[in-house]
């Protein structure tokens, strides 16, 4: 650890954190090193970091690696104690190998991102309904991942299982197969493959219909902390507790970190990026973003086109105009986008009309 004595001056500090450990660093408005020190991950020990970093002078602001993550909580309390917390990326590979790696450097670098204007990120406050929201949705999606395995599983071992045992439950859809196969006597001598198989198929059957009960209770769950967190969201045509969910997720808690639409719209992957050449001019869908924000916007598009009369005759349109339907599903998610962000930031959305679908292209 290394110190300097506190003359009023103003000061960046930077984090970088770890589980256990957070490592935090300190420098000055021209980019000078003060002082390093390592604090424990916890309450008090986030205490103590913050304490020692106003200790060396007038704290404008701090970077933090891994506010999503490790850092989360640290960023909880220092923004609750009235500091300006930047989310800060961990250096590129190119910076890491001319400057080497260790928590002194990395802490530097996240309060030198920060003092140099790189690092302009507003973390997500993760203290307000749609938190809850996202965490519930990760114990939904592992619901549903070991429901899909298990259906799997039953599948395959069907695929060798005696002609007897298939041939009881040939032919049947996936709710009354589970329902039959969860009734399944296997009997107590497991030695023999015809008994075994059966021991395993009913297993399998009881865990995905645990898992639909699982699932079901916590749609019943989230759906009204959606409707709760943002009801203009599920307003819009097409937008289900499920894809309104994922999109409230990615946008946090304090949406209003998102300067414009077109900063969503980059949040999401859906921002038009020039892919033109030669002669010829056009524009490709942006493969960056939260993916998972992304497919919910994918997923509302897919339901106007099939649904959505006014979208269905904006689909027409620009087919005839030579737009592949690559392209034309890059321009619906465009506007889903500005609807979406509307919603969630609260901003009235006015009547739209066929001619609104325009600008989206």
């Amino acid at each position: 650890m290394t110190s300097m004595t506190h003359d009023g001056r103003e000061i960046t500090g930077g984090v970088d954190t770890h589980g256990l450990t957070h490592h935090a660093a300190v420098i000055d408005s021209i980019g000078r090193h003060l002082a390093d020190q390592e604090f424990p991950a916890t309450i008090r020990g986030y205490r103590d970091l913050l304490d020692w970093m106003r200790s060396h002078g007038t704290l404008v602001a701090a970077g933090v690696e891994g506010t999503g993550a490790y850092g989360a909580e640290l960023a909880r309390v220092m923004t609750a104690a009235g500091v300006t917390v930047i989310d800060v990326d961990r250096p590129d590979r190119k910076t890491r190998r001319m400057k080497g790696k260790s928590d002194p450097i990395d802490a530097y670098a996240a309060a030198t991102a920060v003092a140099s204007g790189r690092a302009t990120g507003v973390p997500k406050s993760r203290d307000g309904v749609v938190e809850a929201v996202r965490v519930l949705r990760v114990t939904r999606r592992s619901a549903i991942k070991a429901r899909t395995q298990a259906m799997n599983q039953i599948r395959n071992l069907l695929v060798s299982a005696p002609a007897m045992l298939r041939e009881q439950v040939a032919g049947l859809d996936r709710a009354p197969l589970i329902r039959t196969l969860a009734r399944l006597r296997p009997g107590d001598d497991l030695s023999r493959p015809l008994a075994a198989t059966r021991a395993s198929l009913r297993r399998l059957a009881r865990r995905h219909q645990a898992m639909d009960s699982e699932i079901a209770e916590l749609d019943a769950e989230i759906g009204p902390l959606v409707k709760q967190a943002a009801p203009q969201l599920l307003d819009l045509f097409g937008v289900g507790p499920e894809t309104a969910g994922q999109l409230l997720a990615s946008a946090g808690d304090n949406p209003e970190r998102m300067r414009s639409e077109g900063a969503f719209a980059h949040l999401a992957g859906v921002a038009p990026i020039p892919a033109s050449s030669g002669r010829t001019h056009r524009h490709r869908l942006n493969r960056g973003g939260d993916r998972a924000a992304n497919n919910a916007l994918h997923t509302i598009v897919l339901v106007r086109m099939r649904y959505d009369e006014r979208t269905r005759a904006y689909v027409e349109r620009r087919t005839k105009e030579g737009l592949s339907k690559k392209d034309v599903i890059r321009c619906l998610k465009r506007f889903v986008a500005r609807e979406i962000y509307r919603a969630l930031t609260s901003t009235p959305t006015p009547q739209i009309t066929q001619t609104d679908l325009a600008p989206a292209a």
